[in-house]
């Protein structure tokens, strides 16, 4: 008989702090009982729309504010 492990998804929180990515690493994430909130900034609106889709999979039933400035200097 095979047994599987069940892993719970990530914490919104703990997404872009282990990113690949370093211009993720700084974005804040907030949490509560309705919404996830990114804010910060970053040099591209690509880079915006990363940190949104990898939080994303980790909402369950919350709404997602991406409140991410993009900014070139």
């Amino acid at each position: 008989m095979t047994e599987f492990s069940t892993l719970s998804p990530p914490e919104p929180t703990e997404v872009l702090v282990s990113s690949a990515l370093p211009q993720l690493r700084h974005l804040v994430v907030t949490v509560n009982d309705s919404e996830v909130v990114i804010t910060g900034r970053v040099p591209s609106y690509y880079l915006k729309q990363l940190a949104q889709e990898a939080v994303r999979p980790t909402l369950g039933h919350r709404r997602l504010l991406n409140r991410v400035e993009v900014s070139r200097s």
